[in-house]
């Protein structure tokens, strides 16, 4: 016996490949699940400077789309600050929150990311319906909620989310370089680059630097190899428009300081 699955969906609650990064809102906002609230982070693969959460809500589709909206890896730095703006001021919650280098070494990366995450959402003025997550199941959410690979390329909130986080580091990144100039954050932002990792042996690392990672370890001790930049990795498909390089994080964290549960 044939049983036609497709006679069987609700009608207007099946997102269509086909309806752009608003479809998961539409779908959830007809399902009553209201309003999606979307999580992304910046700074994981980043050997220096702080981790940046931010958690999105934003107007229905109705009322007005952002237009050019996208990851923001696939942005160059003007459309990211332009689409920072437009998020912030019409966005009805956003909230960015920045975990310090010193709390990523002491607790662990994916701690810091689960709990960032958990903040950010606690940080909204409202309370969402629901939650989509870049990647990430986020344990411990009182609001239901759906990880999804590639969000940020998948669903609106999420791209949101991940321009808020990234202009934000952004932002702290070139502060930082006018303090450490030597290391060039303003261009690479801090992740690990050719020329950081031959900042990073020249000068060894500066207070910003994650002291967990195995390639900053290793500086401090003068131990750094000729290079540290993993190529042909299927991470440079994320890799920034703008030169800089986001690596895999766990090709440079202690395995010491990570963990795989919240």
């Amino acid at each position: 016996m044939h049983i036609d699955v497709r006679a069987h969906r609700p009608r207007g609650l099946t997102p269509r490949r086909d309806a752009g990064l608003y479809a998961y809102e539409r779908v959830l906002e007809r399902a009553g699940l209201g309003p999606v609230a979307g999580v992304d982070e910046a700074g994981r693969g980043a050997c220096a400077g702080p981790l940046v959460v931010a958690a999105v809500v934003l107007a229905p589709p109705r009322r007005g789309r952002l237009e050019g909206l996208a990851d923001s890896k696939l942005l160059t730095a003007a459309r990211r600050e332009r689409l920072y703006a437009e998020i912030t001021e019409t966005a009805p919650a956003w909230c960015a929150l920045v975990i310090p280098r010193e709390e990523i070494d002491q607790i662990g990366l994916h701690r810091c990311n689960i709990a960032g995450m958990r903040r950010a959402l606690a940080g909204l003025t409202m309370v969402p319906g629901y939650v989509l997550t870049d990647g990430f199941r986020v344990p411990g959410l009182v609001t239901p909620g759906l990880p999804m690979p590639k969000g940020d390329r998948v669903a609106a909130c999420v791209a949101a989310a991940s321009i808020v986080a990234k202009v934000t580091r952004d932002r702290i990144m070139t502060d930082l370089h006018e303090r450490y100039p030597e290391y060039g954050f303003a261009v690479h932002k801090g992740y690990v680059t050719r020329a950081h990792t031959a900042a990073l042996r020249e000068h060894g690392p500066c207070p910003e630097h994650r002291r967990s990672f195995i390639n900053v370890a290793r500086a401090a001790n003068g131990e750094i190899e000729e290079t540290c930049v993993v190529t042909g990795s299927a991470e440079e498909e994320d890799a920034p428009v703008n030169g800089e390089a986001d690596w895999d994080a766990s090709e440079y964290e202690d395995t010491a300081g990570r963990a795989d549960v919240a």
